[in-house]
């Protein structure tokens, strides 16, 4: 589990889409399990990752979330905490 079943379920994007694979990700190489209400938000720290290529972006969390005090974290603290590096571009 953990990083190899990240990669290996990353790669099945063409017959399951990204919510689905962060889904089970999030559920399954968690423990406690990460609830299906973070996936929007592991998907924006994604983007902003590479799309937007802002690691610093804030991503607003979803209510009764927080992150340091915060209702908002960075896209790399989202990133490093849901261990989401399967899912990046490499540059």
């Amino acid at each position: 589990m953990g990083y190899t079943s990240a990669t290996d379920i990353s790669e099945l994007l063409g017959e399951i889409n990204r919510a689905q694979a962060l889904s089970w990700h999030l559920t399954s190489n968690h423990y406690p399990p990460v609830p299906d209400f973070m996936v929007p938000v592991c998907e924006a720290a994604i983007d902003a990752w590479n799309d937007e290529r802002d690691p610093d972006k804030l991503i607003s969390l979803p209510e009764g979330v927080g992150y340091r005090g915060l209702t908002a974290a960075p896209a790399h603290a989202i990133i490093e905490a849901h261990h989401l590096e399967a899912w990046l571009e490499e540059d």
